[in-house]
């Protein structure tokens, strides 16, 4: 059956036809979003369901939409991983990083060679150090300080990207400090920004499944919101595809959506696809084996539509989906390849099989074959360098 959409055109022909073809309620959703119209959470999960010509209807208008937003540049940042410390006793079911002191492959670097490696990057051309370590037992607190100080005086330009909320919420337990007065501290000696990583799944549900110590929902919200408050920015993320479902990806970008209302303190999102192979909540047989190929796809689609009009930085992580997968979602909504990474460990330790680092040409490479610009950027999305 055809149907028609009386509201006027907002797109190209191709699309136009499309929509006029395709499931009422989807058409009616995607024409509300080419306007600029806010998509709810009973929208987002009827979006989530499309399937075969509702499908290639989302990702176009998802694609139409970043295009209006950014353009056709895609970006990424050159950066380092340091993983400071892999121990930690926090028991998350889905992380197979942590380790525990006398494990083989426990390891916790010196506050002189976190300083030692971001010196590295830095020569090699980095603009970034991205930092995060496990919860470990013996760590005072102060040591978060202390590692951004000995960093600054090594390479006093280097942008810091370190510390998620939970790390956050360690500090001050282990400080005494508030959560303003521990974020103030490390700001003034020279963090940047914080990873917006901890999220998962902003429902109290579905994190009580995936661990029972971890920081909740709120307290999240909390920590990220005083962080903007002080003019430190963050970067926002969702981990998909384990016990969850479309009604907590959707409930999730509206709360996303709402803070960044409120604080306009979030760089970008990112969806990270659920790396099962070695997480301990997969192998007990209490999750799936992560997201589909369709559901990414999805997923970075849904995110531009509920986002644009709050977020314009729509980003792939390519160590999850893999670089040609990840070249498929940058068609689907999505703007933004990520980090070079070099040593990310994290997904590799729970068995992500695309490798720890990607250098700048195989970027250049992979986003002109898709006929678009590519650009290096700072952490906070200022264009360094435009490959023509």
């Amino acid at each position: 059956m055809v149907i028609e959409i009386e509201s006027p055109r907002v797109t190209g022909s191709s699309l136009d036809r499309l929509l006029s073809v395709i499931d009422l309620e989807t058409a009616r959703i995607l024409d509300r979003a080419l306007k600029g119209q806010e998509v709810g959470v009973d929208e987002a999960v009827t979006l989530f369901g499309a399937r075969d010509l509702e499908l290639h209807a989302l990702c176009m208008a998802a694609n139409e939409l970043r295009k209006r937003a950014v353009g056709d540049v895609v970006t990424f940042v050159t950066v380092r991983n340091i993983n400071f410390t892999n121990i930690c006793y926090t028991g998350c079911r889905f992380c197979a990083f942590a380790k525990h002191f006398g494990d083989e492959e426990a390891e916790t670097l010196s506050i002189e060679e976190v300083a030692h490696r971001a010196q590295e990057a830095w020569e090699a051309g980095a603009t970034e150090v991205c930092m995060q370590g496990g919860l470990h037992p013996k760590m005072t607190g102060y040591e978060y300080r202390d590692i951004i100080i000995a960093i600054k005086e090594r390479v006093p330009n280097i942008h810091i990207h370190a510390f998620s909320p939970f790390e956050v919420q360690y500090g001050t337990k282990k400080t005494g400090l508030s959560t303003r007065d521990f974020l103030l501290m490390v700001k003034e000696v020279g963090l940047g920004t914080i990873p917006g990583t901890a999220a998962e799944i902003l429902d109290t549900e579905i994190r009580q499944r995936l661990t029972k110590n971890k920081l909740s929902a709120e307290k999240w919200v909390e920590i990220v919101k005083t962080a903007h408050s002080l003019g430190i920015r963050s970067t926002s993320t969702i981990m998909y595809g384990h016990v969850d479902a479309p009604i907590h990806w959707a409930r999730h970008m509206a709360l996303i959506r709402d803070i960044q209302k409120e604080t306009g303190g979030f760089t970008e999102f990112v969806p990270l696809g659920f790396i099962h192979w070695n997480a301990p909540i997969y192998l007990d047989g209490d999750a799936r084996p992560g997201p589909t190929g369709m559901e990414d796809l999805r997923m970075h689609a849904v995110a531009r539509i509920m986002l644009n009009n709050w977020i314009k930085n729509i980003q792939v992580s390519w160590v999850k989906l893999g670089p040609k997968f990840a070249q498929v979602c940058l068609n689907a909504g999505a703007n933004d390849f990520g980090g070079t990474l070099m040593n990310e460990k994290i997904s590799r330790s729970a068995g992500a099989p695309y490798g720890e680092y990607m250098a700048p040409e195989e970027f250049v490479r992979l986003i002109k074959d898709m006929g678009r610009i590519p650009a290096q950027r700072s952490t906070t999305y200022d264009i360094l360098k435009i490959y023509d």
